[in-house]
């Protein structure tokens, strides 16, 4: 089993990834293997509409976002890292999440994360560390994924990685989402090994408010 772990932060080895590295430590001491993918320092168009991702399979933007749905295929589990900018998820990490879980729900039937435990993990300074929490979260509910949690929401804080690495309470509930997160595969392993099947699908229904 795999979990990817994707860092939304311009900082390759920032606070966000202290954070991530913490959760992927404990999921290897579990028997998980772990990827973290960097979604990078450059800038990433946001959605716009075009809906190309119906035919194509894809995003019509070809950069990280479509490098990591392949990587995410062969992935069981994952958790997104952002730190907080604005009270908010990263304008990166914000376009990133948007293009990677529409152009999967619209061109590939939402076959990528269905029924795969997600997680999130917040990392600031100070403060907007639960709305971020809240923001990340709405993207794996839309996609039928279980969310995993920890003791206490999923953030540290710190200016710096030293910072986080003295943040005692933070790492602690980061090795508990590791563990969760493991058990919560662990299980899914096991029931669909002994027949289990996952929830039949419906053809989604959309309407509007204004018919």
């Amino acid at each position: 089993m795999k979990v990817a772990l994707v860092n939304g932060s311009p900082h390759k080895n920032g606070c966000t990834y202290t954070a991530l590295c913490e959760v992927a430590k404990t999921l290897n001491e579990e028997g998980i293997e772990t990827e973290i993918f960097w979604i990078g320092p450059k800038a990433l168009s946001g959605c716009i509409a075009c809906k190309s991702c119906v035919t194509k399979g894809e995003c019509v933007f070809d950069d990280t976002v479509n490098e990591f749905r392949e990587i995410a295929k062969e992935c069981d589990g994952f958790v997104f890292g952002s730190p907080v900018h604005y009270a908010g998820i990263s304008g990166a990490m914000t376009s990133f999440m948007d293009r990677l879980f529409y152009s999967d729900f619209c061109g590939n039937g939402n076959k990528t994360f269905y029924m795969k435990p997600a997680a999130c993990v917040i990392s600031a300074r100070r403060a907007g560390t639960t709305a971020t929490f809240d923001q990340m979260n709405k993207y794996f509910t839309i996609q039928e994924m279980p969310i995993v949690s920890s003791r206490y929401w999923n953030m540290v804080h710190g200016a710096k990685p030293e910072d986080v690495k003295q943040d005692l309470e933070g790492l602690y509930t980061m090795r508990v989402l590791g563990r969760n997160m493991a058990f919560m595969l662990k299980c899914k392993d096991i029931a669909m090994k002994n027949g289990v099947e996952l929830p039949k699908q419906e053809t989604p229904v959309f309407t509007n408010f204004i018919r």
